[in-house]
């Protein structure tokens, strides 16, 4: 598959293990509903004690993979994403190199052989999901695989670029090598806090990586636990004050001024920029048609990362983000009809 598109990803690539459980079990493994977390030596029983379940099942995750996923399949012909990070040399790493392929994505995965592929396990009580990722080779990637001749090609033809900020646990650096190609080049590079944890314990990372950010994306707690960690916004509770403050901090490249993105669930949007908020109503879904909330906000990336591509407004991106979102909720996993029949 060669690339054709401007859009590319780099992030932790696992295979989600998912199903449905009982709070007793959230219990058991001492887990939060709607959390994210990384996995510690208590929670490894919980692959095997899912994969043994009825109705378990394997979906191409990682938050930046779901998000590539997402925006190639509204943009439509293959090749037009492109998506980096880790992988095992095992079966677990042959079945997302499939669901990539089928997916049109053109993934250029580093393959470590002595470390099995990254796996999370997505457990969904009640329509919410808790994910527990253990890394293993998503952990693994190097800056030496983005010298290769495909990655070269691939990050010089991109005219966006996106992670997850789950990615700045493994490669900093690489991250850092493609933010200064984005810079240098006039270029759009996009963040997402993706988790409080990441905020709360990854600070360095994250403020390595903020002055390269021309959007910022996050969820509500992720929102709040930067105003919080960083005295913002009546110590993160006024989300409005928090994004205005992040949208103002300062940036390495002029060029363009940046824009923060807080998704609120089924509360409007906040969107920052220039001083300015402005809020999008999201459309309710009835609580008969929600399914699995598991990669509702990688979708919501998705949706509008693909409409920026196109040179879209604001507004546009974020109902396609809106629209996107909708669809995946109503669905097990982060996974989509085979046709889009959004229409901007």
């Amino acid at each position: 598959m060669s690339f054709t598109g401007k859009l590319m990803g780099m992030g932790n690539p696992l295979l989600d293990i998912s199903n449905d459980v009982t709070e007793e079990i959230l219990s058991k493994y001492d887990v939060k509903v709607d959390s994210a977390i990384l996995a510690e030596e208590k929670h490894m029983p919980i692959y095997k004690e899912l994969a043994e379940m009825s109705g378990v099942q394997y979906i191409a995750g990682g938050a930046t993979q779901n998000s590539i996923r997402v925006a190639q399949w509204m943009m439509g012909e293959a090749g037009q994403t492109a998506y980096m990070g880790c992988i095992g040399k095992d079966a677990f790493g042959e079945q997302l190199k499939g669901c990539a392929t089928s997916d049109g994505v053109l993934a250029h995965y580093m393959e470590d052989e002595a470390t099995p592929t990254g796996t999370c396990a997505v457990l969904v009580c009640k329509g919410e999901r808790s994910l527990i990722a253990n890394l293993a080779a998503a952990n693994n990637f190097k800056e030496t695989h983005l010298e290769t001749d495909l990655a070269k090609e691939i990050i010089e033809s991109s005219e966006i670029y996106y992670s997850a900020g789950f990615f700045l646990t493994v490669s900093v650096e690489s991250l850092l090598k493609v933010t200064n190609h984005a810079v240098e080049n006039n270029k759009i590079f996009c963040l997402n806090f993706s988790a409080p944890f990441i905020i709360d314990f990854f600070g360095d990372q994250v403020a390595a990586a903020l002055p390269y950010a021309d959007y910022v994306f996050c969820n509500e707690s992720e929102a709040e636990a930067y105003g919080k960690k960083h005295g913002l916004g009546d110590d993160g509770k006024d989300l409005e004050a928090v994004a205005l403050k992040v949208a103002a901090m300062p940036k390495t490249s002029g060029v363009r001024a940046r824009t923060v993105v807080f998704t609120q669930g089924s509360k409007c949007t906040i969107v920052a920029k220039e001083g300015k908020v402005t809020k999008y109503d999201v459309t309710p879904l009835g609580p008969d048609l929600l399914v699995d909330t598991n990669g509702a906000g990688d979708a919501f990336v998705g949706g509008f990362l693909a409409m920026l591509t196109k040179g879209a407004d604001i507004a546009k991106c974020v109902d396609a983000g809106h629209w996107a979102a909708s669809v995946i909720i109503q669905r097990s996993g982060c996974t989509f009809p085979e046709a889009c029949d959004y229409k901007a």
